[in-house]
């Protein structure tokens, strides 16, 4: 029988801490995008509304960089120590539709 690891798991428990964090990070994006929703509706400048949208690519990014630390900490970490080398594979292919 397989074992159920940490990134086989449907829902990953994470701390207050980090789920408040996350959920931060997310409330100021979805401010960004409201924020350029409205540019575009009031006819602002297209520079400026680039500008934004280039600070909300900023904003994601680093909530993935958030993201992806926590996931190597703790599902990879433990898959790995469980001996699921395939942890590795799972995460390179992660990477690899980042960096896209």
């Amino acid at each position: 029988m397989e074992q159920l690891n940490c990134c086989r798991k449907k829902a990953i428990p994470r701390s207050g801490e980090e789920r408040t964090r996350l959920i931060h990070r997310l409330n100021r994006i979805e401010g960004q995008i409201r924020g350029i929703r409205s540019m575009v509706e009031n006819d602002v400048y297209c520079n400026e509304i680039l500008i934004q949208c280039s600070a909300v690519h900023a904003a994601l990014n680093a909530f993935e960089r958030e993201l992806l630390a926590s996931h190597v900490r703790s599902c990879v970490l433990e898959d790995l120590r469980a001996g699921n080398d395939g942890v590795i594979d799972e995460l390179m292919q992660t990477l690899q539709r980042l960096m896209r």
